[in-house]
């Protein structure tokens, strides 16, 4: 699948804003990919921003049938179910448990205490599931990245080769993240990059370094989020905060 190089960029007031404009361009992306094949998927983040622009989406305008759309998740922390940390938690409390969405299209990672509590088996269990849409649909219809304050998306962090330099497998575990928890299970480069749409929304004036330099071609193993782009198209949208330095 070819990658488009170009990327569109959004700034917006703040932080509310921000996360408006995102939820609503969830929903006008995912409508399209349902009128054009039928269905669509999503691959969502957590995080403050993430989960609030989740919260947002279920007061977005558009016509987003539910019962037609796969959720995946660009990263998970590997604790034990019903814990907290869980980005599946998060993003059921915000959005899904308030949609009519199909529970078989919901796609998410094994917990610790699981079938899989190993977590590079539970990554190869993740990753299997990646393969199997990818093969049926092409690619992911929508990737949301966050990202962090030292350029990390999902759980791809910076001097981590053995993550970032990723080059085949969708989905590898994470055994010393330097957020906590430590270990993880994350979606890699070949999956961001088998999606059609890549949207970055960022927000914080503590960011504006790394979106500077990611938008200005820095290494992705020093900032992972220059490494994210979309096969049709890549945005990044942002507050004035997190765009302070693109002058």
């Amino acid at each position: 699948m070819t990658t488009s190089s170009a990327a569109a960029v959004e700034i917006h007031a703040d932080g509310d804003a921000l996360t408006t404009a995102a939820a609503r361009l969830f929903v006008e992306i995912l409508v399209a990919a349902q009128a054009e094949r039928g269905s669509a998927s999503v691959v969502v983040t957590g995080g403050g921003t993430g989960i609030t622009l989740l919260e947002k989406v279920r007061e977005a305008p558009g016509a987003l049938d539910w019962s037609k759309l796969d959720v995946f998740w660009g990263d998970e922390r590997f604790v034990p179910a019903g814990d907290p940390e869980r980005n599946e938690l998060q993003a059921h409390r915000a959005l899904l448990d308030h949609v009519p969405v199909d529970p078989a299209r919901i796609h998410t990672v094994a917990t610790s205490d699981g079938e899989y509590p190993d977590p590079v088996e539970a990554a190869a269990e993740y990753a299997t599931a990646v393969r199997a849409h990818l093969a049926a649909h092409g690619a992911f219809d929508l990737h949301l990245l966050g990202m962090g304050p030292d350029g990390h998306i999902n759980s791809l962090f910076p001097g981590h080769p053995d993550t970032v330099g990723e080059e085949h497998e969708y989905a590898v575990a994470v055994t010393d993240s330097p957020k906590p928890p430590p270990v993880r299970v994350t979606l890699t480069y070949p999956a961001i990059r088998r999606s059609r749409h890549v949207v970055l929304v960022v927000s914080g004036s503590g960011k504006a370094a790394p979106v500077a330099a990611a938008m200005n071609g820095a290494d992705p193993l020093e900032i992972p989020a220059a490494g994210a782009h979309g096969a049709e198209s890549t945005t990044w949208l942002l507050d004035e905060d997190a765009a302070a330095g693109l002058g």
